[in-house]
């Protein structure tokens, strides 16, 4: 009831606003005023609202060390999960961070699917199956808007690849559309009413989403009951008029963009109602009034929830995260007293989160190596090299202290900031204290290395412009990179390194270096952004040797355990994948190591499916994702044993590319053409009639499970399980339909529900699990609407998809 109350006060609030602003008020509102922020408007109290990426740690408004945040596991690893509860306490934590950072809006949750594991921001989104997502993405928008900090959910619709991503129309039938792409969306915006969406870049069936009245006005808005703002996504709005009549709110980056001083124009023209206007601005005063940033309106959230140790929730969600697909003769957990020998440059230097919009800074990280030092007696762990997973030089990071001095044409400096690495990625007004972009000449990096290795070392650029490289005194390089004449303009962002030069250093000794970047002011960047960077690669020893000294390590350890990669050119934004091979000669490191060592564990640092062609010649396989900061920690406790490893897989891994029944993302003369229908992830699997390497759903414990009891209803199954280990554990009952008989064209069965249960050793637990009535209906494209499917189905409850421990039958 006081909710209801607050609610009506807050929507009186908004209308009195929205009374006193004039048109020119109204439409500047909506075009945002830099690239992170909507205007103050003090004449009715409104503060500027602030919006930050990203999914997994909350940036602010500059994307800087000096201001680190917290660096959660990869939301592939939070859906490994299986726990909403767990991504609500995310949620929270991330809230905590977004206040602090004095951010009102979070532009996450990634909902878009799992359609084929080439996409390149896979890692970024939860899983191949839309009731998992949905149930993954209600728990972060609960937690989130927990925390009085409103969420956007994106990327509203089908942004499911990055390959052309700015102009791709996804050609999609209703009943696929409704049925996957929309309903994670839907069961979010009916479950935790979220704040915000965000509209993609891509096209559907014709028309760009940010434009889509259908989708928008008639969907989102109109049947589900959605109240939110919609904001596209950066640089997504292209059309003044059309964007309005297709229920955008708010265009960002500003303030130039097709709405402001535009839309007011188009009203006064006659070409837009204002009536529309007043819409959008309602719908932007709402949020406002919820996170507390419109005086007079009360705020959704009074009193936060308690604290939330960030460290602790980080290394909590990754050992939960883990899954263990192979386990062979007990290799987990590490004995006691046991001897290990570590390698793979990744567990020196771990990847703990993808590229693109969901980069933070965290203020550390903890490797496998500093996970297992720590947690092993001091003579018990060696570490080798064996393979770097990386082949292409890297922002300058391990070794190097910079920092960058920006100067205008004169000369003088009109600023200084520190940086993490090399990588220079300032967007908007993301710039040191006093420089603007009109005055901002040229920018040097500046600063020393102490490197590791002694030997050749190798420097480079990235980015467009003219540049001049120095290391220990010497000239390394002085020329331009030029944009060339069919580069995407994005190079800039995501383009190759270039090698400039080699020189010979020792390790240990510190030497003087500078980067010199000469901005070309007629270089039309697609927003205001300065973006290079200062890149290295340490001396590459001969692969074989290295391999070799891991193979010597290993021979004389009990236990071999291999990290293995991906690195930042694999998996980012910006681009898809070109396949899932492991980089470098990291198979042939496995292959070599396991080939000594009976007991070899392979962990597998990647956000998204990689081919594991040694899969079936080791004894344990975890898959780590990118574990955010506490990766290295939470590895510890689950190799140890202190901890099980508590993930399922939300998606299906495949033997090899070649296998996947989906795989496309390179459109056709503009056109991608979802013509699989219903079938993507284990759905596609189970028709195709293919074996992947392993299934959804699966993951082992380092307990057993029995299934005793299950009955069913249309409404709901109840379960009973029993530990029958030694030691505590968690199991994910999983729960999937399958029709006896089927009078329409359905997958062969599908996920309905789940629920996880905890159980001492002995202990019996029973739950029960509610079963959506959208588990039984399809999308019938000719009324236009939900049809229940009547009829026998099959109600399996499972360790996986493929491992049915019990099953009953109900009608429907």
């Amino acid at each position: 009831m006081a909710e209801n109350t607050a609610e009506t006060v807050r929507n009186a609030v908004v209308e009195a606003a929205l009374g006193k602003l004039d048109l020119d008020a109204k439409t500047r509102l909506l075009a945002g005023q830099d690239m992170w922020s909507l205007p103050a408007l003090p004449e009715i109290g409104l503060k500027s609202l602030v919006m930050s990426d990203g999914p997994i740690g909350v940036r602010g408004v500059r994307w800087t060390a000096d201001d680190p945040s917290v660096a959660l596991p990869s939301p592939t690893a939070l859906a490994a999960a299986w726990d909403p509860a767990l991504a609500r306490r995310a949620g929270r934590l991330l809230a905590q961070e977004a206040r602090r950072k004095g951010v009102h809006v979070l532009l996450a949750p990634t909902v878009n699917l799992h359609r084929t594991p080439l996409g390149g921001r896979h890692f970024e989104a939860y899983s191949e199956d839309p009731y998992l997502t949905g149930a993954i993405g209600t728990g972060y928008v609960r937690g989130v808007q927990d925390g009085g900090v409103g969420t956007t959910v994106k990327h509203f619709v089908a942004n499911d690849a990055e390959t052309d991503r700015f102009t791709v129309d996804n050609r999609i039938a209703p009943r696929p559309l409704r049925e996957l792409y929309l309903a994670p969306f839907e069961a979010i915006v009916r479950n935790a009413r979220p704040w915000g969406i965000m509209t993609a870049y891509n096209q559907v069936n014709g028309v760009t989403m940010t434009e889509h009245h259908e989708l928008v006005n008639e969907v989102l808005r109109g049947e589900w009951g959605f109240d939110g703002y919609n904001v596209s996504d950066w640089m997504a709005a292209r059309s003044t008029t059309a964007d309005i009549a297709g229920g955008l709110d708010v265009a960002m980056p500003g303030p130039d963009t097709v709405y402001g001083p535009a839309l007011a124009a188009a009203v006064r023209a006659g070409e837009v109602e204002e009536s529309a206007v007043d819409t959008a601005v309602r719908n932007v005063l709402r949020l406002a009034a919820r996170v507390g940033a419109l005086e007079g309106a009360p705020p959704v959230v009074t009193e936060h929830p308690a604290a939330v140790d960030g460290d602790a929730l980080a290394r909590e969600i990754a050992r939960r995260g883990f899954v263990l697909v192979r386990n062979e003769n007990g290799a987990l957990p590490l004995a006691a007293g046991r001897t290990v020998a570590l390698s793979g440059a990744a567990a020196r230097d771990a990847r703990v989160l993808g590229g693109g919009s969901a980069q933070v800074f965290p203020d550390h990280v903890v490797s496998p190596l500093d996970g297992l030092t720590a947690a092993l007696p001091d003579d018990a762990l060696t570490f080798t090299i064996g393979a770097d997973p990386s082949e292409e030089l890297a922002p300058a990071d391990q070794g190097f202290t910079l920092r960058a001095r920006c100067r205008d044409a004169s000369g003088t400096v009109i600023g200084e900031g520190s940086l993490p690495n090399g990588q220079v990625q300032w967007i908007g007004d993301d710039l040191p204290a006093g420089v603007t972009h009109e005055a901002l000449a040229s920018i040097e990096v500046v600063g020393t290395f102490t490197p590791r290795e002694s030997g050749e070392h190798a420097f480079g650029t990235r980015g467009l412009g003219a540049f001049a490289l120095t290391v220990a005194g010497e000239t390394v390089y002085e020329g331009t990179q030029a944009l060339g004449p069919e580069t995407d303009p994005f190079e800039a962002f995501f383009g190759s390194p270039v090698e400039r030069g080699k020189v010979a250093l020792t390790a240990g000794e510190t030497v003087e270096v500078s980067l010199l970047h000469t901005l070309d002011k007629e270089f039309a960047a697609p927003l205001p952004a300065v973006m290079f960077s200062f890149v290295h690669l340490a001396p590459r020893r001969d692969p074989d040797e290295l391999i070799a000294e891991a193979v010597e390590a290993a021979r004389a350890a009990d236990t071999a355990v291999v990290v293995v990669a991906t690195t930042e050119r694999v998996e980012s934004e910006g681009f898809d994948r070109k396949d899932l091979a492991l980089p470098g000669r990291q198979d042939d490191l496995v292959r070599a190591v396991a080939a000594v060592n009976p007991n070899t564990v392979v962990v597998v640092n990647a956000g998204s499916p990689v081919e594991l062609p040694w899969r079936e010649d080791v004894a344990a396989i975890l898959l780590s994702w990118f574990p955010g900061q506490e990766g290295g920690a939470a590895l510890a406790d689950v190799l140890t044993g202190a901890e099980e490893p508590g993930g399922r897989l939300p998606t299906t891994w495949p033997v090899t590319l070649a296998d996947a029944p989906v795989t496309e993302v390179t459109p056709t003369d503009g056109e991608l053409h979802y013509g699989e229908g219903v079938f993507i992830g284990y759905r596609a699997w189970d028709k195709a009639g293919a074996v992947p390497a392993y299934p959804f759903g699966h993951g082992l414990g380092y307990t057993t499970w029995s299934y005793e009891a299950l009955t069913a209803t249309p409404d709901a199954v109840t379960v009973r399980i029993t530990n029958t280990g030694d030691r505590p554990g968690r199991e994910t009952v999983q729960i999937y339909l399958a029709p006896t008989a089927d009078t329409v064209e359905r997958p062969a069965r599908w996920l309905a529900a789940f629920a996880s249960v905890e159980a001492a050793p002995g202990e019996s637990v029973e739950t029960e699990i509610a079963l959506p009535r959208r588990a039984f209906e399809i999308w019938d494209e000719e009324k236009n609407d939900w049809t229940l499917v009547t009829g026998a189905y099959e109600v399996v409850a499972a360790h996986s998809l493929t491992d049915g421990r019990l099953t009953a039958t109900l009608e429907v």
